[in-house]
């Protein structure tokens, strides 16, 4: 009997708190509930913007002005909310408020970048860019062909010695992995998996120059380098796809007479392959734009080189690098094809992106419809 007329109590205990809200309330807050339910919330939002728009004219700063504007907009909405609809739903606005705020502060550098990157890199953004290298270039022309095939080869080369390393060791350590061998491997992809890319192109030079001298620059170097940090990021996500793994799978299998190498590769790897290629993907997303290792290994060329074991090769973010720090003469031409490299770079990163996601839905389980 208590649960049927529970709820009628709760309501009356509802409207009585809210009668008595009301007759508390003075005139103001009662007109306020007589608008419409957008008014309060634009008055609030067009205060808060005069204040931003006032220090932002006053040339206090962006950054200032925005928060000046989320803490006016933040506090106005709790104080009226109070008043209006109580304590309870004036602290979940405010934290609404404050949850939305931190996040459009946290795209403000993500949208600056990609529109600086767009409208100072358009400029040389042309057929080109993408058919000329800089061989014999002195000032305007030239283009950036020479840093793009380096780019792929050079990233390729990586790819192609860490994916079957990642893979393995990830398969090691969660099929068979077990005491100090295990923990070991564990702790040392930890440990590279925080390194500063510098040093990994510190110790591609270092191993190359044992045997071929401390002059020596090419293309393999920087893939040596790259694979240092792309290994540990695959092995990450490729065991994070394998533990998901439902044990009920293996078991059936063996279970079936199937050797454990069989269930690993016909199993445990075709219902993780999606997860897998996505972090695979990523992991190459991560490292083609690095900078430190290859200006260390590769160094920079002006010409065209196809061949990673013989000669420096170019890539785009030296490239861009040094277009940036030393152009020559005028210096306008060189800073633009800067901004197009690395408009290039971002969009080899997004197509990468982009891919990992389209990997990753095409290569799903599929589940029966219910």
């Amino acid at each position: 009997m208590s649960t049927g007329t529970e709820p009628e109590m709760t309501q009356q205990q509802n409207e009585a708190e809210a009668r008595a809200l009301e007759a508390s309330l003075p005139s103001v807050a009662k007109r306020v509930r007589e608008l419409p339910s957008w008014s309060p919330w634009a008055i609030l939002g067009g205060t808060a913007v005069v204040v931003g728009g006032g220090l932002l004219l006053s040339g206090r700063g962006v950054g200032l002005a925005v928060a000046a504007t989320a803490v006016v907009y933040a506090l106005a909405v709790y104080l009226t909310s109070r008043a209006v609809e109580g304590p309870r739903k004036a602290t979940d606005r405010l934290v609404t408020v404050l949850v939305t705020t931190a996040f459009l502060i946290a795209m403000i550098p993500l949208v600056s970048v990609v529109v600086t990157v767009l409208a100072n890199g358009l400029a040389r953004f042309d057929v080109a860019f993408f058919t000329n290298s800089m061989r014999g270039v002195v000032g305007e022309g030239g283009g950036g062909y020479h840093a793009i095939v380096g780019t792929l080869i050079i990233t390729a080369l990586a790819a192609l010695m860490s994916i079957p390393v990642g893979l393995l060791t990830a398969i090691y350590l969660v099929e068979y992995g077990r005491g100090k061998l295990a923990r070991a491997i564990t702790f040392f992809v930890d440990v590279m998996t925080g390194i500063p890319s510098i040093v990994a192109g510190l110790f591609a030079f270092a191993l190359f120059a044992l045997f071929f001298g401390p002059s020596i620059r090419m293309g393999f170097m920087g893939s040596v380098a790259l694979s240092v940090l792309m290994i540990p990021v695959v092995v990450r996500s490729t065991e994070e796809m394998l533990k998901i793994v439902p044990n009920e799978l293996r078991e059936a299998a063996y279970a079936l007479g199937v050797p454990k190498w069989r269930t690993i590769v016909k199993v445990v790897l075709p219902t993780s392959i999606a997860g897998i290629a996505s972090g695979v993907t990523l992991a190459i997303a991560r490292v083609i734009g690095e900078t430190a290792p290859l200006l260390i290994a590769v160094g920079i060329t002006t010409g065209v080189n196809f061949n990673p074991f013989d000669g420096r090769m170019a890539t785009l973010p030296v490239f861009s690098y040094y277009s940036y720090v030393a152009p020559g003469v005028p210096r306008e031409p060189f800073i633009d094809r800067a901004w197009t490299a690395a408009l290039v770079l971002i969009l080899f990163v997004m197509v990468l992106n982009l891919t990992a996601r389209l990997i990753a839905r095409l290569f799903a389980p599929k589940t029966a419809a219910r």
